[in-house]
């Protein structure tokens, strides 16, 4: 019913949209002379910031057609290099020839926003790398007669991408991820070792969330599981392809994050009111291109979303080896093949420090040469996979423990 409801109020704000769309497109025509006054400024932003907060953003586009490689520009055209049900494996090939670059998989989050959010993070690792990317589907896209998604399907996907690419392939799991890509390369390690991928960098995930517990964690700790499935799964509404399908709504999800910092989200909603005003473009472009990006969230598989809060924040499976795939036992200690780099970052408050790190107390014989840790100072979740200190600190990192371990 909220999902319902959350659609009906979508469509019933459309024709105010649409009004205050024409209304500031007649303020901003040529020669109004109410335009430049400043009750014509404070109008224009009023309409502007109503028709930009009341907007639903789709899913965005990566928008790499360019890196730049020993200072050349070289073109970067986006190919699917396999398909399965619930998500497609992208490759950004690029139009220049260099073998010898390492083949890089990015296992971006399934936790409501679109495997966009990490275009920083391909973005860095263009010039260098061969770089895939787990492109996943919105839940509310995939029709009802597609089979639910799980815990396992996620697993499962990993693997068979590792195998699509070969063993010479260097993963990188950012925050949610972390738990099935640690448990995927510890199955390979244990079943085929010769395929499992040379190294694994898990980025602020929560291996084990019991290690310096968030609001988050402490938020899916007080509730059971009964609450997660009475008020967080809804049904599709009619509509979309999915209608009727059972999911966790990205709007929910996005709710849950602007509530976590309230205040510093209407600071910059108001900063971005004033750039109108003012007509400071340059600095209302950056901020609201984060707002795009921060506000355009999918829908997650029902049966996912609860699996995950179940094995991963109440009964932390992993970490206490009970984490099956299939019925069978998932043991990270069988990883003696795959390099491992953990990044944690000081100010994180959705992974806290030492649930990353956690993953080197279930990995025992690898030994100091096979892995490594990063304690990122001064950045908080976003800040280790996308900004400055990512291009100019975290990112050399990574790339530094991939050659050592090619």
């Amino acid at each position: 019913m909220l999902y319902h409801l959350y659609e009906m109020q979508r469509v019933s704000m459309a024709p105010m949209r649409m009004m205050a769309k024409g209304a500031l497109t007649m303020l901003d025509a040529p020669f109004n002379p109410l335009r430049p006054t400043p009750m014509g400024r404070v109008a224009a932003a009023a309409l502007d910031s109503f028709e930009h907060t009341t907007r639903r953003f789709g899913k965005p586009a990566f928008g790499h057609k360019t890196t730049e490689i020993d200072g050349l520009a070289v073109d970067v055209t986006e190919e699917i290099t396999a398909t399965r049900g619930w998500c497609d494996l992208l490759h950004f090939r690029r139009n220049a020839h260099r073998p010898n670059d390492p083949k890089l998989l990015l296992v971006a989050p399934m936790s409501g926003h679109y495997a966009t959010l990490l275009r920083g993070t391909v973005e860095a690792f263009l010039p260098d790398h061969d770089v895939y990317i787990t492109d996943w589907r919105d839940a509310r896209e995939v029709p009802l007669m597609m089979p639910d998604f799980t815990l396992d399907d996620y697993i499962d996907y990993v693997m068979d991408f590792v195998r699509v690419l070969g063993p010479e392939t260097h993963v990188i799991a950012v925050c949610q991820p972390a738990v099935p890509v640690l448990a995927g390369v510890a199955l390979m390690n244990r079943n085929e070792p010769e395929a499992a991928p040379r190294s694994m960098t898990l980025i602020g995930g929560p291996i084990d969330t019991r290690e310096a517990p968030t609001a988050v964690n402490q938020f899916a700790k007080r509730h059971n599981m009964e609450w997660f499935r009475s008020n967080t799964i809804h049904r599709v509404p009619f509509g979309q392809p999915g209608f009727l399908r059972r999911v966790y709504p990205g709007f929910l999800q996005l709710a849950g994050f602007l509530a976590m910092n309230l205040d510093r989200h209407v600071e910059a909603h108001w900063q971005m009111f004033n750039h109108l005003v003012d007509g400071d473009g340059e600095t209302l472009a950056s901020k609201r291109a984060f707002y795009e990006e921060y506000r355009a969230v999918m829908d997650l598989c029902a049966e996912f979303y609860l699996q995950t809060i179940h094995a991963v924040f109440h009964e932390h499976l992993l970490p206490r080896g009970l984490l099956t795939w299939k019925d069978q036992v998932v043991d990270p200690a069988a990883i003696t093949r795959t390099a491992m780099f953990t990044i944690e970052g000081e100010r994180d408050d959705i992974s806290g420090i030492g649930q990353t790190k956690a993953a080197h107390k279930l990995t025992p014989h690898l030994g100091a040469a096979m892995s490594d840790h990063l304690e990122q100072k001064g950045v908080g979740h976003y800040g280790l996979f996308n900004g400055r200190r990512f291009r100019t600190e975290v990112a050399p990192r990574i790339k530094a423990f991939i050659t050592a371990h090619r």
